[in-house]
């Protein structure tokens, strides 16, 4: 725990407005995928189909999609940001063995690696100053 808090405390001393403007970036971008999932449920099927073989399809199918969503609301805001983060790496993970296993597309396997390499950054480095989970420890 003395980690995570010494951590903390060397980003919100380190802390930059474009680390935070590409922490709400990739929030963003992690929502509006969410939102193409739910607007086009058979888009998500066709992605996840080289993974359905070993099961587990219809889980995959209710859970990327709200995770992507919430999950990129709450990188908006840095709210439980590394939380948040943390929903957001099987995902990420599976987008990248997809891309072997499947039909691989580069520009959708170059996307899904800088978005993990991303989200393992703000894993490590949280919401940073201009953040909902700063203001709140601030309050305290």
């Amino acid at each position: 725990m003395e980690n995570v808090k010494s951590l903390n405390k060397w980003a919100n001393s380190h802390t930059y407005l474009p680390v935070d403007l590409i922490r709400i970036a990739l929030g963003v971008f992690l929502f509006m995928k969410g939102v193409l999932f739910v607007t086009n449920a058979e888009y998500l099927h066709d992605l996840i189909s080289p993974i359905d073989q070993y099961g587990g399809g219809m889980f995959l199918l209710h859970y990327i999609a709200p995770a992507h969503m919430i999950g990129g609301i709450m990188i908006v805001f840095g709210l439980l940001t590394r939380w948040a983060i943390a929903a957001q790496l099987p995902i990420l993970l599976g987008a990248v063995l997809v891309n072997f296993m499947g039909r691989m597309h580069s520009e959708s396997l170059i996307l899904a690696i800088i978005v993990l390499l991303l989200c393992i950054f703000f894993l490590f480095y949280g919401g940073g100053k201009h953040s909902a989970d700063y203001y709140f420890k601030m309050q305290q």
